[in-house]
Formats: C-alpha cells, sequence, structure tokens
C-alpha cells in the first residue's frame, strides 16, 4: 500500500514538475522576444533625419520601416522614433541595396560588400555561407529569397542555402572581369509562383524546373534589368536601364518606350549620354497604383504615368524637385510615394506633386 502511495505520488510530483517548467519556458521566450523589441529600438544612433542615397524601402511585419542607403547605412522607423544604423552596430557595409525579410521575420541585407541578417538583437554575416552553398535542384517555397552570387544564384528557404545557375551548360564566366551577363539584377515570384529574373545582359529570364528562358527581344538584352512587377491582370512589366519600359502580357512583348519614340538611342549605342531629359530609356522602378494606372520612374528624366492609352512626363513644371527617380514605394493604401535623387519622397495629390517627410510614410 505504502508503495503505490509512493509511486502516485511521484508521478504527481513530476507531472506539476513539469507544467511548471513548460509555463517557465513560456514565460521565458516571451521575455525573450519583448528583450529583442528593446534591443532594436537601443541600436544606432537617434537622428532627426534621413541621409543620401536611398534605394530601398522596406515595411516589416513588426510594422518598422526601413530605408536602405547605398552609402550611409540604413535607417530605422517605428513611427516614434528614427534610428541609424552604420556598420559601428555590425552592418557589415553601408553601402546597402536591399533589404528583404524572411519566413521567419529576420532581415536581410544585400550590401556591395556582401549579405548579412539581422534578428533583432544582432547582425550575422553571411556572406561566405552562400557563396559556398551547395548546388542542387531548388523548390520554391513562399516567402523564400533570392541573393546574388559572382556565378550563380542563392535560394534561401528560410531553412537552407541552395545554389543554383541560370546560364546555358556551355557558359564558361569569366575570371578577369566581373562582368557577368547572366548575372541577376531583380526578381520576382508571380501569382502563379512562377520565378522571373532580370539580368544585367541577357534580358529576363522566367526560371521553372531547371529549365530558363530568356526573353531578349526588342532591346530588352543589353543594358540590365532593373526592375519587374506583375500588375492586377496578371501582365508583366519590365524595366530596363536602355531599352526602356516593356509590356508583357504571356503572349506579345510591347516595347512602349519605341511606340512612344521615347527612346534614348545616343545610351543604347555606347552608354556615352547618360542623362536626357523626355525620353523613357533609363528605368529603374515601377509600379502601379489604386486605379491601375502604371508610374515609372527613370534616372535621368522624372516620373512617367502611363494609363494605358496615352503616357505622361512629370518634371520640375509638376513640382517633381528632380530628374532621378530610382525607387517608388507603395504603402499599404496602395499610395505610391516617390524617392527622388536619393533624399526626398514624393507624392503625387492628382494635380502635382507635393514634398513629404518619411514620417508620412509610416
Amino acid at each position: 500500500m505504502n508503495n503505490r502511495f509512493l509511486y502516485i505520488y511521484t508521478l504527481l510530483v513530476i507531472c506539476i514538475v513539469s507544467i511548471c517548467s513548460a509555463c517557465s519556458n513560456q514565460k521565458q521566450n516571451i521575455s525573450i522576444r519583448d528583450n529583442q523589441t528593446e534591443l532594436t529600438k537601443k541600436i544606432g544612433s537617434v537622428v532627426s533625419a534621413i541621409g543620401k542615397n536611398i534605394d530601398y524601402i522596406l515595411h516589416d511585419s513588426h510594422n518598422i520601416l526601413w530605408f536602405a542607403s547605398n552609402s550611409d547605412g540604413v535607417y530605422r522607423y517605428n513611427g516614434k522614433v528614427l534610428t541609424h544604423i552604420t556598420e559601428k552596430e555590425g552592418l557589415i557595409s553601408n553601402f546597402v541595396l536591399k533589404i528583404e525579410e524572411d519566413i521567419h521575420g529576420n532581415l536581410w541585407f544585400s550590401t556591395r560588400d556582401g549579405i548579412c541578417t539581422f534578428d533583432g538583437m544582432s547582425f550575422i554575416n553571411y556572406t561566405d555561407t552562400i557563396k559556398n552553398a551547395p548546388f542542387r535542384t531548388i523548390s520554391y517555397v513562399k516567402g523564400g529569397l533570392f541573393f546574388s552570387n559572382l556565378n550563380s544564384i542563392c535560394f534561401f528557404d528560410g531553412s537552407h542555402f541552395s545554389n543554383f545557375t541560370i546560364h546555358p551548360f556551355s557558359y564558361s564566366p569569366p575570371n578577369h572581369t566581373l562582368y557577368r551577363p547572366y548575372g541577376m539584377y531583380c526578381s520576382l515570384v508571380d501569382n502563379k509562383n512562377k520565378i522571373v529574373f532580370g539580368t544585367q545582359d541577357k534580358g529576363v529570364c522566367f526560371y521553372q524546373k531547371e529549365q530558363s528562358t530568356f526573353m531578349t527581344d526588342k532591346d530588352l538584352a543589353g543594358p540590365a534589368i532593373r526592375s519587374i512587377i506583375q500588375d492586377k491582370k496578371g501582365h508583366y512589366w519590365f524595366g530596363n536601364n536602355g531599352g526602356g519600359l516593356f509590356l508583357y502580357d504571356g503572349n506579345i512583348l510591347r516595347n512602349l518606350t519605341e511606340e512612344f519614340q521615347l527612346t534614348n538611342y545616343d545610351f543604347l549605342k555606347d552608354h556615352s549620354q547618360k542623362e536626357k531629359e523626355g525620353t523613357l530609356a533609363r528605368v529603374f522602378a515601377i509600379q502601379q497604383d489604386k486605379f491601375e494606372h502604371m508610374w515609372i520612374g527613370t534616372a535621368d528624366a522624372g516620373i512617367w504615368e502611363y494609363d494605358g492609352v496615352s503616357i505622361k512626363n512629370y518634371t520640375s513644371k509638376d513640382g517633381v524637385i528632380g530628374n532621378s527617380v530610382t525607387y517608388i514605394y507603395k504603402d499599404k493604401n496602395e499610395k505610391l510615394w516617390f524617392i527622388v535623387n536619393g533624399d526626398s519622397f514624393q507624392y503625387f495629390d492628382g494635380k502635382s506633386f507635393q514634398k513629404a517627410n518619411f514620417s508620412e510614410l509610416y
């Protein structure tokens, strides 16, 4: 009887300890997440304004705005405080080209000098991990990220890194130059999970089941593809740094720059004339507004609007404060914000362009 009582008593003690331990661990995990939030707030220096050369904006899942500067690190805005984060805080380079968020909520910073991630507490350099990842067949996972390597593309599915190539088997990358015609400049996963890459010199690549199909017609190849989006109808839009604006409906490829006679032939020939107002040649950014109009940012000719029939150029006479518009940010309400000259934010009020403070994007 005593032995039986002792046995039951022991089981009860074990159960109570297990339950308490589980509760304790749950509280500890919540505490860790809270501490990560506090630490994120403390990283970097509090500033009152954003610097220059802003190339990218990300609104993450924690309702934080991040601004990538191609010379001055990154800026973080939580709706109250603007923080400046640089190499001093562990960022591997102050030349930041893009910021992305993975399925776990970690941020990935693609920079001039490599790639690092930020988990809310610290930065980790993944440049060598991505460079040396094994080559294997990829299976796209929603929320996965693509990173450009010198001779390949690396896919991160949230757990594993996998390298793969899109160039033909017969192609051999040169060792004496960094020029890579098949190098990835931008990417898109469309509404049917098809993968599309914009390349440095070989136009647009549709990649599926280890097969690469390249679209190079009508000056789509040559200069780099700087922007790819899919509109609400499922049509593709390509922005080429020289060839201009392209529309592909799945059957027919159109060069709208040629159709509207807005080509910069000198730049296409040898890139000798880098700036030419009134052209739609050097397209760096494309976005669609809630009225299904397409807005195009160029490196040298301001902003263009295409309503499906006609096209219009906006310049200083319309309130645009510069000719270089290389990124267009669409907020959660589908309002468009234009980064002008890398340091100013503007929006269109229906009549003209108005200047905005960074906090208005939140």
